[in-house]
């Protein structure tokens, strides 16, 4: 959280609710970590105020919850808001990859190939917020090629949601090849205007997403408590 005064400008207000959501969704403040006042001001160099409104915004976007006699902590990944989130993530990207097939210029297509290609030199490195941005261009570039700005809407009002699900599948090198491969096969076959392939590949590779979450999601709560 040391570079947040990087948004010196913004309001401090904001700077601290950006700062402690980044925190959250990358997994610096982990699932079931309690969130104290005090420890936060002093960590960011603010008073309580900024903490406790970023605090509150936080618990509306679903990132925080407020325990009885605990107070706020971070709202844990569970299977049913993974499912929540990826079920609206499928149902969009099945459109768009629909979408890109019959609509996507050769620019755009030299784009998609660009943002796979970028994914993959980053691919079983250590630097997950950079694949995951990755991640997120590739798919951005799907969207820009459909044409319609109401769909690339919806996917940003649920991107923050789904970003934090992203982040967690990445940061498993194990799965790197996997999502080189698959992101190739959905490339070719947008490239080549495939629907009916691009529909089966996205599908997929969503899918194969959720079952590597779901997967840690239950090692995590049968590990031992200490």
């Amino acid at each position: 959280m040391e570079n947040y005064m990087q948004d010196a400008f913004l309001p401090l207000r904001d700077v601290v609710f950006k700062t402690l959501r980044q925190a959250i969704l990358t997994g610096e403040l982990k699932p079931g970590e309690r969130l104290m006042e005090i420890h936060l001001a002093n960590k960011l160099g603010v008073s309580r105020t900024p903490i406790r409104e970023a605090i509150r915004q936080l618990e509306l976007e679903g990132l925080v919850i407020m325990v009885p006699r605990k107070g706020a902590q971070v709202a844990s990944i569970t299977e049913k808001s993974l499912t929540d989130v990826l079920e609206v993530r499928l149902a969009l990207e099945k459109l768009a990859v629909e979408l890109a097939c019959k609509r996507i210029t050769y620019e755009q297509k030299e784009l998609l190939n660009e943002k796979r290609i970028a994914f993959e030199g980053l691919a079983g490195t250590d630097d997950a917020g950079m694949i995951a941005k990755a991640d997120v261009e590739f798919h951005d570039a799907i969207f820009d090629a459909t044409g319609n700005m109401r769909l690339g809407q919806m996917v940003n009002n649920l991107a923050e949601q789904m970003y934090r699900y992203r982040f967690e599948y990445i940061k498993d090198k194990n799965g790197h090849q996997k999502l080189v491969e698959e992101h190739r096969r959905i490339c070719d076959a947008i490239v080549n205007g495939d629907i009916e392939a691009a529909t089966k590949e996205i599908s997929a590779h969503i899918k194969n997403q959720e079952a590597s979450i779901v997967s840690r999601i239950r090692s995590e709560k049968d590990k031992p408590n200490d």
